[in-house]
């Protein structure tokens, strides 16, 4: 299988995307260079599954950047 450059393969609900984001500014951190790994911690200690699945995604995409 052929992967075509730039793509992924990941789909993300555009209703979805950008929400770790979010929440990562409402919990008062700066994402102007992106999620800091200190909010990644933090949402993968949340009692929500949703934030805690948003977070392991987070801290898996930043490996695809390398």
């Amino acid at each position: 299988m052929t992967k075509r450059k730039g793509k992924s393969g990941i789909n993300i609900k555009a209703s979805r995307e950008g929400t770790f984001t979010d929440w990562c500014k409402r919990q008062g951190y700066d994402v102007s260079d992106g999620v800091p790994m200190a909010c990644i911690r933090k949402g993968l200690k949340s009692k929500d599954p949703r934030i805690r699945k948003k977070a392991n995604f987070a801290r898996n995409a930043r490996k695809w950047g390398k």
